[in-house]
């Protein structure tokens, strides 16, 4: 039995998530918090297998109240929205960056009734995430260290090219690299980052406003340029056309996934050959493992987040087990080691 709190003002909203859960013996919603506080102090009391935050809780950025629940009554978090997300796709990029897990629409309603296809898909995502093992959260000291300084570079060959592929938890872990690479960073860095659709362009805003470097949503044809991070669009695989150019496709054949890190990794492979770094990150699955074979075959180098730090162990487990990997290091590793490889100085 998955217990669910769920933190809302909106009675709409309560009610679909009520019904979903009646229609489920396996979930049972165990309490309604109506705002911040009490969405965590129910959380201390009821200790519920897993807490659904409405992205707007009572009009507000909900972020605030996903650190508080992590930091006082940690457990895993998704956020929910019966809107129009794609307009609130940079408060679900904060939420995330907090601790969110995922961003998913609401059961849907049609004529009255809950749409079976897209219940069971908010029902089967409530139970998976509820297995996630999270961990407590510190409140920061302050924010000086925001843009803190990366470890010195090292004496490897430089790398022209970066890839990172993340699934559950990604959008933190992205964020907690990113920051601690400076906008002088040598080469470009191209991202592909699982997430429900319509928020990948409020994650690129919210990352853009709080790392060093540009970060932007992917655009077909653009010009590859070093210091920029570029993620992939809703629906479209993210690879390069050449040294010099992104390539947006929504070719899909053969891959699981759309976006897909093994067509981003095959893709830099292919184009930078020695000169390509690939990062996978935590998230379910295994995505990216098959493109690392092209990676390494050319003579990448590849890092893997250890279990640790991962919120979620598959998609790194799967590199390692497969024998792709160069470096498994620790979350708070990964920066200095990506700019170790770059074989550069970084500039202000």
């Amino acid at each position: 039995m998955v217990r669910i709190l769920l933190a809302t003002g909106r009675s709409d909203l309560q009610e679909l998530v009520e019904k979903a859960a009646l229609d489920d013996a396996d979930v049972k919603l165990v309490g309604t918090a109506r705002s911040e506080t009490e969405a965590v102090r129910l959380a201390r009391e009821l200790s519920p297998d897993i807490v659904a935050v409405e992205l707007l809780l009572s009009g507000e950025d909900s972020a605030d109240t996903v650190k508080e629940i992590m930091i006082s009554a940690p457990a895993p978090i998704i956020m929910v929205s019966c809107d129009n997300y794609a307009e609130l796709g940079s408060l679900s990029g904060r939420a995330l960056e907090a601790g969110a897990l995922a961003v998913i629409p609401a059961p849907p309603l049609v004529d009255g009734r809950l749409q079976k296809t897209g219940t069971d898909k908010f029902l089967s995502t409530i139970k998976a995430m509820s297995q996630v093992k999270v961990v407590r959260r510190r409140r920061n000291r302050s924010g000086a260290d925001r843009r803190a300084d990366v470890l010195p570079v090292g004496r490897n060959a430089p790398i022209g090219i970066v890839g990172i592929t993340a699934s559950t938890g990604g959008p933190a872990a992205i964020r907690s690299i990113l920051k601690n690479v400076s906008a002088g960073f040598p080469a470009p860095i191209l991202i592909v980052q699982h997430i429900s659709s319509g928020f990948i362009e409020g994650m690129a805003v919210s990352l853009d406003a709080t790392v060093p470097l540009k970060v932007k949503v992917a655009a077909d044809g653009e010009r590859l340029k070093p210091g920029t991070v570029y993620l992939a669009p809703d629906g479209h695989q993210l690879g390069v056309s050449g040294r010099t150019r992104i390539c947006v496709t929504d070719d899909a054949a053969g891959y699981s996934f759309t976006p897909s890190g093994s067509y981003l990794f095959s893709s830099i492979a292919r184009a930078f050959k020695t000169e390509s770094l690939a990062v996978v990150l935590t998230g379910m699955g295994d995505d990216g493992t098959e493109g690392l074979r092209s990676l390494r075959k050319a003579g990448g180098k590849v890092i893997a987040q250890d279990e640790k730090s991962s919120i979620i162990f598959g998609m790194p487990k799967a590199a390692i087990g497969a024998g792709l990997v160069d470096f498994v290091l620790p979350l708070e590793r990964i920066a200095g080691k990506i700019v170790a490889l770059s074989g550069n100085g970084q500039g202000g």
